[in-house]
């Protein structure tokens, strides 16, 4: 039976481009902007309380933080830190919950832009109205600005926190790497790791660095010497090497493995043509970089992807805006929705599997939330699936055993 469509969870009144969620809070973060086109779409940040409310998953806008002229195009989160690219800048905001107040009232403005508290945006159920008075209030403060690309187009295109968030990455553009000390901000290090735009980053143990980028290249980093390139293709003949290109790349815990660790990258055509040809996804050893398994993933170009925490799951958002999950495993496709947005996905993100995400997600197996440039962010929910506890199947494979011999003894007296 094929997935029902997804709930819309909140329309912003600009393009969204990214979307994180707060491990600790049930907290959603989301941007976008119309850049600095005189056009009248404003540019910020939005940030979302997230609350079952009826059995189902519902989203309140809490604060929207104005950012001038400029539109966030990719995001970081740690903790309550956020480092957001913004044209060709990284900008490090702080932000905090403060209680709610004792008695409602108006939403205020303060100055820069900054919108205090709002009544629910999108579909509300009935008769819940105003949440103010039990609703916390958000402050976002600007810590650091730093120039991150250098090139005549110049935006950043990705920004990742390494585990201990000591250290701050990003790339864009000008294919250059750059690492930050953070919080200071002081530059580490900066080299050129690809020929052209960087897509993707992902960081992995001992801070190895993985970079996608346009020249067909996903490489391997350690400070800035190049560890390994990676081949996904070497072991398929029939596609030669300028076919495709890396799109997208993350690392991913593995379930009942406590100890290890997946690499996960996204292929997609170099060409368009009349056919497309099949987008590929790769599972990696984390630590060897060697290559597990590759399988198709549809002909629609993929623009995005996410892994759940526990390494269940795969998110992937294409450019025709479909939103898909996969068994991280096997790399099948278990759950997907065909132009659940009306325009290219930019960004998707898998609710928390912390406990406060565990309410959140009220008995199902996972959470999916996908952002586009049609404004909207919708919610992909995938229901727990059934599955027999294993003493049983122990117990059934125990009497199906009994039963096949009891039939020979039947059909052939004195096999026993």
């Amino acid at each position: 039976m094929a997935p029902r469509r997804p709930a819309e969870l909140y329309r912003a009144p600009f393009p969204l481009y990214t979307v994180r969620l707060h491990p600790r809070r049930p907290l959603a973060i989301t941007a976008g902007g119309g850049g600095a086109a005189k056009t009248g779409i404003r540019n910020g940040v939005h940030f979302l309380q997230l609350e079952q409310i009826g059995g189902q998953l519902s989203a309140s806008l809490l604060h929207s933080h104005d950012t001038e002229t400029r539109a966030t195009m990719t995001m970081a989160l740690a903790d309550d830190i956020i480092a957001a690219g913004q044209d060709a800048s990284c900008h490090i905001l702080r932000f905090s919950l403060q209680a709610p107040e004792a008695k409602s009232g108006s939403a205020g403005q303060n100055g820069g832009g900054e919108k205090g508290l709002r009544k629910r945006k999108g579909p509300v159920p009935a008769g819940q109205g105003d949440t103010q008075s039990r609703t916390s209030e958000v402050t976002v403060e600007s810590l650091h600005s730093v120039r991150t690309d250098f090139s005549p187009d110049a935006l950043q295109k990705a920004v990742r926190f390494n585990a201990d968030c000591s250290l701050l990455v990003t790339g864009g553009a000008d294919g250059f790497l750059r690492l930050w000390e953070f919080p200071s901000m002081k530059k580490m290090l900066e080299f050129k790791a690809h020929d052209g735009e960087i897509e993707d980053i992902a960081l992995g143990p001992d801070n190895k660095v993985v970079t996608a980028g346009r020249d067909f290249q996903c490489c391997v980093w350690q400070q800035d010497q190049l560890v390994t390139g990676l081949c996904w293709n070497e072991n398929l003949p029939g596609i030669p090497d300028k076919a495709y290109r890396y799109q997208a790349c993350r690392f991913g815990a593995v379930e009942d493995n406590a100890g290890a660790l997946r690499l996960y990258t996204v292929q997609v055509p170099h060409k368009r043509e009349r056919r497309p040809p099949p987008c590929y996804l790769t599972k990696w050893d984390g630590k060897s970089f060697l290559p597990l398994l590759t399988r198709p993933c549809g002909s629609e170009v993929i623009s995005c992807l996410s892994v759940s925490d526990s390494g269940t799951f795969l998110g992937l958002g294409t450019v025709t805006g479909s939103v898909a999950i996969h068994i991280a495993f096997s790399l099948q496709r278990l759950y997907y929705v065909k132009e659940a947005h009306g325009i290219v996905v930019t960004d998707v993100a898998f609710v928390p599997e912390s406990r406060r995400g565990r309410e959140l997600l009220a008995g199902n197996e996972a959470a999916l939330l996908s952002v586009a440039v049609d404004s909207r962010c919708k919610l992909h929910l995938l229901p727990s699936r059934r599955s027999l506890p294993v003493w049983l199947l122990l117990l059934l494979c125990a009497g199906l055993i009994v039963a096949a011999i009891l039939l020979l003894q039947l059909a052939f007296p004195g096999f026993l």
